[in-house]
């Protein structure tokens, strides 16, 4: 009986340390509204805040969408010699497909090649005044995914370049190498930008909180009066850090999706214009929470930083 006296106010008391911690976090979510105007302002401030830098990463995940689609879909063209026979050209294609660096290998004969420039050149009424096909025979290599890099390629192509047979090597890697950066530039000012307006997060929820203090000193210097502890007087200011946080970062997930959506239509119209079925693609389940979580631990680090610099320097008179 003595072992359970000693256990159940040591459970009690972890219980009731909780439900403390949920009744003032919730207390505090409802002082949010004390000052219904400014918390909206607020919270306004800090919903765009948090969509700027969530809008570019969004840009940026899409446009690596954009590259990662392009570098899959690049491929080698290898233009044989138009005397080589059949033979060698069977014997030159099943020789290529055992390179480890090789995916997949595809023949276009003369009269294939020919088809497929009258098809897409728009010469085909002038291709019926030639005497003879011009065109060679082509072997197209599409290199592994891992050798689908600048690099990569570039080292394939001088490999197959010094087969036999081979006439000329054709790989375009030049709008390859801009795209890539282009997207390595965005990736730098997108990181300084969200380094900026992530730092006025923080100074925003600072601010504020530090109003709420001065606003409440008065209710400060009683609870110091009558005993309460540092941390039952900090605890319901870093808890309204955290809530200006969430709510802030639910809000920037919304206009991030709201921006997505705006654009949607235009980016349809573009990618249509080069035959594609690109969609642009929103925050997401896992980016949506991560932006919410992010925004609580910004408003807890800067809620802690206010609270422990200006409650420190209330003391009953």
């Amino acid at each position: 009986m003595g072992v359970v006296r000693h256990k159940q106010p040591l459970l009690r008391r972890f219980v009731m340390y909780w439900v403390d911690h949920v009744r003032q976090a919730f207390a505090s979510l409802g002082e949010l509204w004390r000052y219904p105007l400014a918390t909206m302002m607020t919270l306004g401030v800090l919903g765009v805040s948090l969509a700027l830098p969530s809008c570019f990463h969004v840009l940026l995940k899409n446009a690596e969408r954009v590259e990662s689609g392009w570098q899959n879909s690049s491929q080698i063209t290898l233009y044989l010699r138009k005397d080589l026979p059949q033979a060698s050209i069977d014997a030159l294609q099943e020789r290529i497909l055992m390179y480890p660096e090789v995916d997949r290998v595809e023949y276009l004969s003369r009269d294939q090649s020919l088809a497929e420039f009258r098809e897409y050149s728009g010469f085909g009424d002038a291709l019926d005044y030639l005497d003879s096909n011009p065109l060679p025979p082509v072997l197209i290599v599409v290199p592994d995914i891992a050798w689908r890099t600048p690099n990569g390629a570039s080292e394939l192509l001088g490999k197959l370049n010094n087969e036999s047979g081979v006439e000329q090597g054709k790989l375009d890697l030049q709008w390859l190498e801009r795209l890539q950066g282009i997207i390595k530039l965005l990736r730098h000012t997108i990181t300084g930008i969200a380094v900026l307006l992530l730092s006025a997060v923080l100074l925003i929820v600072g601010n504020t909180l530090r109003l709420n203090i001065l606003n409440q000193r008065s209710e400060i210097e009683v609870l110091k009066l009558v005993g309460a502890t540092d941390s039952f007087i900090h605890r319901p200011f870093l808890y309204t850090g955290v809530w200006f946080g969430v709510i802030g970062g639910m809000l920037a997930w919304w206009l991030t999706e709201v921006m997505v959506l705006w654009s949607e239509g235009v980016v349809s119209e573009l990618a249509g214009l080069y035959e594609s079925q690109f969609r642009l693609a929103g925050l997401g389940l896992v980016d949506g929470l991560n932006l919410i979580l992010l925004g609580a631990l910004l408003g807890l680090i800067a809620s802690w930083f206010s609270v422990h610099r200006h409650i420190r320097d209330i003391e009953p008179s």
